[in-house]
């Protein structure tokens, strides 16, 4: 028997006074999905099966259409259903974030022996799976000063070039994840601090796709129980679409 998967997604502000559980129902029901923090703040949920349970052989009815969630939004828009792919990734399957802000997916439904006959074969592809944000025009980092190495509560600045004038800015700093079991560890999001922003223009041609220049007055993560030391991406958010990561670290 293959019982189907819940819809029932909980969320809850542990920091709270007292904590309470709201609880809204995914658009899709999924059992084995992969939850992956984006740079923006929103969360991939992807891969995973609408029947079964975890384990080998036993889920059925592949979900093939990753869900974006959006934690800030009001309900019910919180969650919007994407491009589906057409590979079924089941038992450890994976999901990890990239640099430039694609999904790197993989994995899935191991045999004995590599079996490629079984319902679900045994999965060796690799897909990169690019967030509604990567077709639109993204903020370029120029520059990190003084560094990129950065202390706790240090204020730095954040060069960028944009093809356009933004309206809303923020930076996030996020943490490198490692994946097994449907499980993405040590993700972590921190949405920075900000001070003044500038806004200039750069020495291109008018007609330039990037001819505004923003610096942006940010400030590290005030202590280690925020984020521990040691390498984040940093990413520059103009109006919901995120610049590629560049790689910073906090020194102890």
């Amino acid at each position: 028997m293959f019982v189907p998967a819940s819809k029932t997604c909980g969320r809850l502000v542990i920091t709270a006074e007292n904590p309470k559980w709201e609880v809204e129902e995914m658009p899709i029901n999924r059992v084995m999905g992969d939850m992956i923090m984006l740079p923006t703040g929103d969360v991939l949920i992807i891969n995973g099966a609408a029947k079964g349970t975890a384990g080998w052989g036993v889920a059925r009815e592949p979900v093939l259409s990753p869900v974006l969630y959006k934690p800030w939004h009001a309900t019910p828009s919180r969650f919007e259903v994407l491009t589906p792919t057409t590979i079924p990734r089941l038992y450890h399957s994976l999901a990890h974030l990239l640099s430039d802000g694609r999904i790197l997916v993989g994995g899935s439904n191991p045999n004995a022996n590599y079996n490629f006959t079984a319902l679900y074969p045994t999965e060796l592809s690799l897909e990169a799976f690019s967030p509604p944000y990567s077709s639109k025009s993204r903020p370029v980092i120029s520059s990190v000063r003084p560094g990129w190495e950065l202390g706790y509560v240090q204020k730095f600045y954040v060069g960028f070039r944009l093809s356009y004038e933004a309206e809303k800015i923020y930076v996030t700093m996020v943490a490198p994840s490692f994946t097994t079991h449907s499980f993405a560890m040590n993700q972590r999001l921190l949405v920075l601090d900000m001070g003044h922003v500038s806004k200039g223009k750069t020495n291109k041609p008018a007609n330039s796709k990037n001819n505004h220049y923003y610096s942006v007055e940010s400030y590290a993560p005030a202590r280690p129980e925020l984020a521990p030391p040691g390498y984040y991406l940093l990413f520059v958010v103009c109006d919901g679409v995120p610049s590629k990561g560049m790689w910073v670290r906090i020194k102890k």
